[in-house]
């Protein structure tokens, strides 16, 4: 809104209201195009068919530019992750490399503390 604009707590709820009939109408409309998909979920497919059918073209193009912007998103921190995981599981990795090494040092040290041992006796 425009700086200066004051809206009554009438006009609030009134809008509020309207909101509410707008999404369950559209989700109504949705719910249609995933039942003659014989699908209990509705997608963004069923959304934007429905925008279509309620006669809100203009909604359209905007909700597939922010579904292809939201899509982006998602994919990127899908991607994020699985990097984060790769890398978590390599310095695991590294870790349990590091853990054997130990363990073959010390016994190698055993080892050369009782052929030590040995050659004293």
């Amino acid at each position: 809104l425009p700086d200066g604009v004051n809206i009554s707590k009438e006009a609030r709820s009134a809008i509020s209201r309207a909101a509410s009939v707008f999404v369950l109408y559209a989700t109504s409309c949705a719910n249609n195009f995933a039942v003659k998909g014989k699908r209990k979920t509705l997608n963004a497919g069923d959304v934007l068919s429905a925008m279509e059918e309620m006669e809100f073209q203009r909604f359209v193009a905007p909700l597939k530019e922010s579904l292809e912007v939201y899509r982006r998103e998602q994919k990127g921190k899908k991607e994020a992750r699985k990097d984060k995981d790769k890398k978590a599981d390599s310095e695991e990795q590294d870790k349990s490399r590091e853990e054997d090494n130990d363990d073959d040092d010390e016994r190698m040290e055993e080892e050369e503390q009782n052929d030590e041992e040995e050659v004293d006796n």
